[in-house]
């Protein structure tokens, strides 16, 4: 048998680390004078001098390492459905994955890290950007994913690009810094990473957004994933769902029709909705909002009354205007707010690192059997039978989490105040969805002014006294738990039709955005209030007395806070909240809106 070269046993240990950190035993590397390639599980990467030079062994461990961890971190046929078809487009979208998968792979691993720079250096000097005298002479993709490098890794990019990157570096942050911002806080989550790619795209302008290609978005399942993806406009979208979703959303049409259905069961006078609905999902599996205790145990019992719920209703923001009028009503919502949507963007991005802390994962050690530990990577080249080798993944206790948003609709908002609502609610909804926290968004207010036909029928009947609530209330649905922020987007504008917001009755619209949430099977649910006034309808407090509704409000909130599992939260905007809920806050500045949502938020997520 012929002596091995060491080139041999370099070869051998190189395929070794690539199958370890690939999690692939079937890997087959070989060396190659030509360009460095990868074919499924058959890599392809520089071949050394004899001699084993140190720069050219760093080199060819670069591009081993890179090939592996694109195999162990790299779902190619999700990004094949995500990639845009552009050609400058998906070149970016291409380089900013790859600088995903290496940073992923590289961190806490100084040697892989060196490794990968060397290979980068390689590549380098064959680039364009190497050579770039004007802006457009600049590869962008190989500018974006130095950037992407910079902010997912810490290491400056490469001297020998320092100048063509000069050239682009202030656009593409003045472009896109948010987005670039972002990309860290989703490297461990390649469908939401790429998410986020395709806004880096849309706001690089170098595709529209209808032009990309459908996605599944971050909150969906990997199996719904591949069922969804059909690349299908945005009419075809609203027939999507995968499987997961359609089940969940089939149960959230039904709680719906049960508030549509003339008898306003939602929102009766007795809160009898609040009875009805955890059993209706009972029958589907629901447990018990507390352990061994049925929820009807809790039914509140108010001194308050209705006329009528036949003119109630319970709708989604898509049923009040058509498809057109809410996309145009949705731009008329970004170009107002530009400037305070990065401000948010910021203060969410807080929130999602917060979050993810609570998420982070832990490793134990030292054990028989798991992944193989690169720590010991050395020991198991030498002796493959050591025992002890491997390392086991430990998720940290996180509790599954539904966060309501519910937003008054009524008159007094009209104008900035609803506007901010409406975009810290949009921004609020990504942020959560990225961390696995489901958001649902919800607006409240009356279908008309003084009584509408609720006040009619009162009138008809010859104006017996104190007939209670006197107006026709509209609850809207603007996104649902279950329903993926794309898609609920656009809804969102509908808060900018004129003639939308009237009067709003609080305690009502509590106890509907509080029956949704005990019926979801979350662990732990979060309602939020956003307000600028107490309850004012001018029809049922001509009639009754005129702290009617705010002492049923009271009554509500008392209820919630004391008998409930849903954690209740408020802010209050120009009106001090406080003296309703014990967990508020109130602003003077409706600027503030967005921060005080975030900082609310944290807060309760940081309270066991």
């Amino acid at each position: 048998m012929a002596e091995r070269t060491p080139l041999d046993l370099f070869k051998d240990v190189l395929g070794g680390a690539a199958r370890a950190l690939s999690d692939e035993p079937e890997i087959e590397l070989a060396f190659t004078a030509d360009a460095p390639s990868q074919s499924g599980k058959h890599l392809k990467v520089p071949m050394p001098a004899r001699a084993l030079p140190a720069e050219q062994v760093a080199e060819a461990r670069g591009f081993a390492d890179g090939f592996a961890l694109r195999l162990k971190h790299h779902d190619a046929a999700l990004h094949l459905r995500a990639a845009p078809h552009e050609a400058v487009a998906r070149a970016v979208f291409d380089a900013v994955e790859t600088a995903r998968v290496e940073a992923l792979g590289s961190r806490g691993y100084a040697g892989i890290a060196d490794n990968l720079a060397t290979a980068l250096d390689v590549k380098l000097r064959a680039d364009p950007i190497t050579r770039a005298r004007t802006r457009e002479e600049v590869p962008l993709s190989t500018a974006l994913a130095l950037m992407v490098r910079e902010r997912l890794t810490g290491r400056e990019s490469p001297a020998l690009a320092a100048p063509g990157l000069a050239l682009v570096r202030e656009w593409i942050d003045d472009k896109a810094g948010a987005d670039l911002d972002s990309l860290a806080l989703a490297l461990d989550d390649q469908r939401a990473f790429q998410s986020l790619a395709r806004k880096l795209l849309e706001d690089l302008e170098l595709v529209q957004g209808d032009e990309l290609p459908e996605d599944t978005d971050d909150g969906e399942s990997e199996e719904q994933g591949a069922d969804d993806e059909q690349n299908s406009d945005e009419g075809q979208e609203e027939g999507e769902g995968g499987e997961g979703e359609a089940q969940i959303e089939a149960r959230g049409d039904q709680r719906e029709a049960e508030g549509q259905d003339g008898e306003g069961q939602e929102m009766s006078d007795d809160v009898q909705d609040m009875d009805g609905e955890p059993g209706d999902e009972g029958e589907e599996g629901m447990q018990p909002v507390r352990p061994n205790r049925p929820f009807a145990d809790l039914t509140p019992h108010f001194d308050y009354r209705v006329w009528t719920t036949e003119f109630d209703e319970v709708i989604a923001a898509t049923d009040l205007c058509d498809a057109d009028e809410l996309v145009r009503l949705r731009a008329y919502l970004d170009q107002q707010l530009v400037h305070l949507q990065s401000v948010v963007s910021k203060l969410a991005n807080r929130l999602q690192r917060r979050l993810m802390a609570q998420q982070s994962r832990s490793w134990d050690f030292d054990q028989e059997e798991g992944l193989l530990d690169a720590a010991r990577l050395a020991r198991v080249v030498v002796s493959p039978d050591m025992s002890l080798s491997y390392k086991i993944e430990r998720d940290t206790e996180f509790r599954d989490t539904v966060v309501t948003l519910l937003i008054d609709n009524s008159g007094s908002m009209r104008g900035r105040p609803i506007s901010i609502a409406a975009i810290s609610a949009d921004i609020l909804a990504r942020t959560l969805e990225r961390c696995g926290v489901k958001t649902e968004i919800l607006g409240f207010t009356t279908r008309a002014w003084k009584g509408g036909q609720s006040r009619e029928t009162w009138l008809a009947a010859g104006r017996p006294p104190q007939p209670g609530r006197l107006n026709d209330i509209r609850h809207i649905v603007y996104k649902k738990a279950d329903e993926p922020w794309r898609r609920a987007r656009t809804s969102l504008g509908l808060m900018m039709r004129e003639g939308l917001l009237k009067e709003n009755i609080d305690g009502e619209a509590l106890l509907w955005a509080h029956a949704r949430l005990v019926a979801r099977p979350e662990e732990r649910r979060i309602l939020m209030v956003i307000s600028d006034g107490a309850p004012v309808d001018d029809s049922t407090l001509s009639v009754n007395s005129g702290s009617y509704l705010e002492r049923h409000l009271r009554q509500v909130i008392d209820w919630i806070e004391k008998r409930s599992p849903v954690e209740l939260a408020a802010i209050g905007i120009g009106h001090d909240v406080t003296r309703y809920y014990s967990r508020a806050v109130t602003i003077m500045d409706v600027d503030q809106l967005g921060g005080t949502i975030i900082e609310q938020l944290a807060a309760l997520f940081d309270t066991p």
